[in-house]
C-alpha cells in the first residue's frame, strides 16, 4: 500500500498569535502532604495551570529557533514523535504560530490523550509495536522518518537533541527566580532532558550552592541502568537524548511505578494539586530530600495534571492488574554507589552520575 502525503488543511496555517501570552505564568503551590511519612514541606511548581503544560515551553521555543533559522518555512508542517505531553505543547505552539502538527505516538498512548491531541487539531499516527532495541521510542523514530519522507516541507523539531528545547525553560527559571528568595535543592524528572538542563544553569548562577538531583523511571537507560520495557510513561528513555545535561545533577533517584502511583493519590487526596507519573515520583523525592536535609528549601516541577491519568494511575482495576496495589511501598530509597552496581526494581537513589554516551562520570 502506498501511503500519500501528509497534506495541511488550508485552516492549519491560520496563527493565532493571542495564544503566546498564555504561556508560563504559573504558581507554586506549597506541598506538605505525607509522601510517605511527614516532612517540612517543598515548593511545586504547577505547570498542568500553563496554558499547553510544562512542554508548551519547549515546544514554542522549538519552533521559533526553527523559523528565525530558515528551518521552518511558514505554514509548514511539524513532525514530531510524543508519549503524550510533548504533543499537547506542539498542538498549542502549532496554532500559536500557524502550523500544522503531525505526532507519531504507540498504542500504549492512553485514548483520553489520543482524542484530545486530535481535538486540539493534531494528526496522530500511532505504531503497535516496540522495536527490538530502543522500545517505544525507537520505533516512534522510524515511523517518524517514514512520515517526513511522505510530508513535503516538513520539519522535526528532534526534542531529545534540540538545544531551543532547554533554552524554552528559560522562562520558568526566571518565574522562579522571582517566586523564591532562596533555593537549596531542585527536584527534576528526566526524560527527554530539556526542562532540567534549561533550569540547572541559570538557577545556578542565582544560587551557586544549589543541589540538583534527577529523577528517572526504573527501567531507563539514561543514568546507565538497562533498558527495559516501563510502566511509568512521561520520564525515563530507552536512548540516551542529547538534551541531558549530566554534569548538572549532584544525584539521582529511579522511582517504581507504585510508589509514584502512592505519591500521585497522597497529593490528590490532601493537596488538591497532583498530577500522572513524573509528578507523583518529583513529589516523592522533593518530600525524601526536604525531611533528610533540615532548613532546606527544596522546590521541584509538576509537569502536567491527573485528567490524563484516570485511566492508570487513579485507576482500581489499572493498578491491580499491574500489581501496584500489593506492592511493598518503599519509604526510602536504596542507595547503591554506582548505577551499574545493582539493577534498581524500585525506588533507588545514586550520588554517581554517569554520561553513558559519553563513558564516564559527570
Amino acid at each position: 500500500m502506498t501511503l500519500a502525503p501528509i497534506l495541511p488543511r488550508r485552516a492549519a496555517h491560520t496563527a493565532n498569535p493571542d495564544l503566546l501570552p498564555l504561556l508560563g505564568g504559573t504558581p507554586l503551590a506549597r506541598i506538605r502532604t505525607d509522601l510517605p511519612h511527614r516532612h517540612p514541606g517543598f515548593w511545586a511548581k504547577l505547570e498542568c495551570l500553563g496554558a499547553g503544560g510544562m512542554k508548551a515551553r519547549a515546544a514554542v521555543s522549538m519552533l521559533t529557533g526553527a523559523r528565525d533559522r530558515g528551518e521552518l518555512l511558514p505554514g509548514a508542517p511539524v513532525v514530531e514523535s510524543t508519549s503524550g505531553t510533548l504533543g499537547v505543547g506542539l498542538a498549542f505552539a502549532g496554532q500559536a504560530l500557524g502550523h500544522p502538527v503531525v505526532l507519531i505516538g504507540d498504542t500504549e498512548l492512553e485514548p483520553s490523550m489520543r482524542q484530545l491531541l486530535r481535538t486540539y487539531g493534531a494528526r496522530l499516527e500511532l505504531v503497535d509495536r516496540p522495536a527490538a532495541e530502543g522500545g517505544w521510542q525507537a520505533a516512534r523514530i522510524a515511523r517518524l522518518r517514514e512520515v517526513l519522507r511522505r510530508t513535503p516541507g516538513a520539519y522535526w523539531p528532534d526534542q531529545y537533541n534540540n538545544p531551543d528545547s532547554a533554552a524554552g525553560y528559560l522562562t520558568l527559571a526566571a518565574e522562579l527566580t522571582t517566586q523564591l528568595d532562596h533555593l537549596d535543592v531542585l527536584v527534576c524528572s528526566v526524560g527527554t532532558g530539556g526542562h532540567s538542563a534549561g533550569l540547572a544553569g541559570p538557577l545556578r548562577r542565582r544560587w551557586p550552592r544549589l543541589k540538583v538531583i534527577g529523577v528517572d523511571s526504573v527501567g531507563s537507560a539514561i543514568f546507565g541502568q538497562a533498558a527495559r520495557p516501563r510502566l511509568m510513561r512521561g520520564l525515563g528513555s530507552s536512548i540516551h537524548p542529547a538534551n541531558v545535561a549530566y554534569e548538572a545533577f549532584d544525584e539521582v533517584h529511579w522511582v517504581g511505578p507504585a510508589e509514584a502511583v502512592d505519591a500521585c493519590r497522597r497529593l490528590a487526596r490532601s493537596a488538591f494539586v497532583s498530577g500522572g507519573w513524573s509528578t507523583g515520583a518529583v513529589a516523592l523525592v522533593a518530600a525524601w530530600a526536604a525531611r533528610t536535609q533540615p532548613g532546606a528549601v527544596v522546590a521541584t516541577v509538576f509537569p502536567d495534571g491527573p485528567h490524563r491519568y484516570l485511566g492508570t494511575v487513579y485507576d482500581d482495576d489499572f493498578c491491580h492488574a499491574h500489581g501496584l496495589d500489593t506492592c511493598a511501598l518503599a519509604v526510602r530509597p536504596l542507595q547503591i554507589p554506582h548505577p551499574h552496581a545493582a539493577e534498581a526494581a524500585g525506588w533507588a537513589r545514586c550520588a554517581t552520575v554517569l554520561a553513558p554516551t559519553r563513558g564516564g562520570a559527570a
